[in-house]
C-alpha cells in the first residue's frame, strides 16, 4: 500500500473502493494480491479494509457499521441510512437482527422496498429535519430510526429501540408526531402500540424485556423505578406489580469498569452490597424476583423456556400477595420526592478507523 491509499482508508474508516486503490496508484493487481494473501478483507464486492482492522472489531456493531458503511458507498444514488442502519450510528440499542442481517437505505420516491445485493431499498417519504449526520453518514434521527424498526422489525424490536432513543433525549411528542406521518404505511398501528407503551425510565434492553415479560404474566403493567427512602438510604427497583418488585441483574453490574462493567469494586463486594439491599428493601414487607439476561431474552424467543419463567415468577408474585397483598399506601411516606439519579453512560473503546 502506499501513502494515499492509506490515507483514503483513514478518511473512510478504514474502508477504500477498488476504484479509490486504482485512483490512489495501486494497481488492479496489487490489489488482487493483497486480498489473496489475507493483507485485504473483502468487506463488500469492491470494497475492502485491512484484514486485522477488521478482525479487531470485537462487536456487533462495529462490524455491523464496516459493512454498511461498505454498502453506502457502493451506491450511487442519494440514500439515507435507516433502520437498523442508522441505529448502530447513534448508538441506539436495538434487538439483533436475523444472522442474514441486511443493510437498510431509505430513498425519495414512492412507498414501497425491494431487496437488491444484499441492501433493503425503502422508498419511503421523509422530510430533511428527520436526517442526521453521524461520523460523515447520513442516517435518521433517533425518532424515524424506532418508528421505521417497530414497522420492520415488529413491537418488541421497536419497543427496545423507542426506548433507547428515549434515554438519548427523543421526547414521546417526537415519537407521534413521525408514527403520524405514517399513517395508511404498512404496519403503522405496531408503532402506535409500540410508542404508547414506551417508557424513558428503562435503563437497558434487558429492562425493556423484562417489563415485557411481567406484562406477559397476566396481572398488570408494572410501574418503572420503584424508589424507596428511609434512614438516609434510597433504593431503587426496576419494576413493580404491587408490593412485587422485579429487578434485571446484567452481568456488567458485576464487571469492573475496566473490564467493560459498572462496578468499581470487586464482584464479591457488589454482591454482597446488592444482597444487603434486598434484605432493606424485603424488610417493607416486599417480595423480590430477580432476572438474568437468558430468562429476560425469553420473551423474544418463545417456548418452554419462557413458560418455565413465567411459571417461576407467577408463583413469586403470588406468594408475595398472600403474604402482604397488594396495596401499597403504607409505603407512602417511605417514596422518594427527588428524581432517580441516571447510571452513567459507559465508555467504549475504538480500534483505529473507527469513529
Amino acid at each position: 500500500m502506499n501513502t494515499r491509499a492509506i490515507a483514503q482508508m483513514s478518511a473512510h474508516h478504514g474502508l477504500i473502493t477498488r476504484r479509490q486503490a486504482v485512483e490512489a496508484g495501486m494497481s488492479p493487481d496489487q490489489i488482487d494480491r493483497l486480498v489473496r494473501r489475507g493483507k485485504w478483507t473483502v468487506v463488500r464486492k469492491g470494497v475492502y479494509a485491512e484484514t486485522a482492522y477488521v478482525e479487531s472489531l470485537g462487536s456487533v456493531r462495529d462490524q455491523r457499521l464496516l459493512r454498511d458503511r461498505a454498502a453506502s458507498m457502493r451506491i450511487a444514488s442519494p440514500h439515507i441510512l435507516s433502520h437498523h442502519s442508522s441505529a448502530y450510528p447513534l448508538d441506539l440499542d436495538v434487538l439483533h437482527e436475523r444472522p442474514d442481517a441486511r443493510t437498510h437505505v431509505t430513498r425519495p420516491g414512492i412507498v414501497g422496498s425491494h431487496q437488491r445485493h444484499g441492501v433493503v431499498h425503502h422508498r419511503a417519504p421523509y422530510d430533511a429535519e428527520q436526517v442526521a449526520e453521524r461520523d460523515g453518514l447520513r442516517v435518521f434521527g433517533p425518532a424515524r430510526t424506532a418508528c421505521d424498526i417497530s414497522r420492520d422489525q415488529g413491537y418488541l424490536a421497536g419497543r427496545v429501540a423507542a426506548e433507547s432513543a428515549m434515554r438519548s433525549g427523543t421526547s414521546k411528542a417526537e415519537l407521534d408526531s413521525i408514527a403520524a406521518g405514517m399513517k395508511g404505511w404498512p404496519h403503522a398501528t405496531v408503532v402506535r402500540d409500540v410508542n404508547a407503551s414506551a417508557s424513558s425510565k428503562t435503563d437497558s434492553v434487558g429492562e425493556t424485556l423484562s417489563a415485557e415479560l411481567v406484562i406477559s404474566l397476566g396481572f398488570g403493567v408494572p410501574s418503572l423505578q420503584f424508589g424507596l427512602t428511609a434512614d438516609g438510604r434510597t433504593a431503587w427497583c426496576d419494576l413493580r406489580l404491587g408490593r412485587h418488585l422485579f429487578e434485571f441483574d446484567g452481568r456488567v453490574k458485576y464487571q469492573r469498569v475496566d473490564e467493560g462493567g459498572f462496578a468499581s469494586t470487586s464482584p464479591d463486594e457488589v454482591v454482597w452490597f446488592e444482597k444487603r439491599r434486598q434484605d432493606w428493601i424485603c424488610g417493607f414487607k416486599t417480595g423480590m424476583s430477580r432476572l438474568d439476561w437468558d430468562e429476560a431474552f425469553t420473551i423474544v424467543t418463545g417456548g418452554p423456556a419462557l413458560e418455565r419463567v413465567q411459571a417461576r415468577l407467577t408463583r413469586e408474585y403470588l406468594d408475595t400477595c398472600q403474604r402482604f397483598g397488594t396495596d401499597i399506601s403504607d409505603l407512602a411516606a417511605y417514596l422518594p420526592r427527588g428524581e432517580r439519579p441516571r447510571p452513567r453512560p459507559r465508555p467504549r473503546s475504538l480500534p483505529r478507523y473507527a469513529a
